[in-house]
């Protein structure tokens, strides 16, 4: 069975952010998909301080939950990302979670999984918001899943979301989509359709 890991990164472990991803949820639930939710709380989460310990231990140096996550990303077959929006942009401990999670996980765990970010507001900002979350996934060679409109649900409360009926059947629309991918991927895995292999990355470097 597929597993689909669910990262709320708003402070606010049961508000908009947490509506939108709980719609996703119970339509993949029943669509036989397996589901796990990560809150990432209320405490700060350091910063990658680019000292690059992780290239050689194989986890990153603060020993927290972006560790315990990293250990156990081969039990995922997608990734969802929540947040708020905050001057038209994720929330902070969100990114700097997901900075070291990408940057000390091997881009080939990611590899073929796939990824999808949802953003919550109250009236702007949710686009630009939402195009940042993606680019952890556009460079780690994961499928983006689409949907009907961006990924986003309005409103200053919980109860406010639950009333954006064009964001909740955006995030149905989303699930569902996720779900068919992932039961299609199953299938070509037992049909022995090859997944693509990649090349061996190549850098530029524009000094020299």
């Amino acid at each position: 069975m597929s597993k689909v890991l669910f990262i709320n990164g708003s402070p606010n472990e049961s508000g908009c952010t947490a509506a939108a991803m709980d719609e996703m949820i119970r339509v993949l639930n029943e669509s036989g998909i397996e589901t796990e939710q990560l809150w990432l709380g209320k405490k700060a989460v350091p910063d990658c301080m680019a000292c690059y310990q992780c290239m050689s231990a194989g986890k990153c140096v603060f020993n927290d939950e972006v560790n315990a996550i990293g250990s156990r990303i081969d039990e995922f077959d997608g990734i969802v990302v929540g947040s708020p929006v905050y001057y038209g942009g994720p929330n902070g401990r969100l990114t700097s979670f997901l900075d070291r999670l990408f940057f000390s996980v091997p881009d080939s765990k990611f590899e073929g999984k796939l990824a999808a970010s949802v953003v919550s507001c109250r009236r702007g900002g949710a686009s630009a918001a939402f195009e940042r979350l993606n680019q952890y996934f556009l460079m780690s060679n994961m499928h983006v899943v689409g949907s009907q409109y961006w990924n986003q649900i309005h409103g200053f409360s919980a109860e406010e979301s639950k009333q954006d009926l064009e964001g909740l059947q955006t995030m149905r629309t989303l699930a569902k989509n996720m779900a068919w991918l992932l039961k299609a991927m199953e299938a070509g895995d037992r049909d022995g359709l090859e997944r693509p292999t990649q090349e061996e990355k190549t850098f530029t470097s524009f000094i020299r």
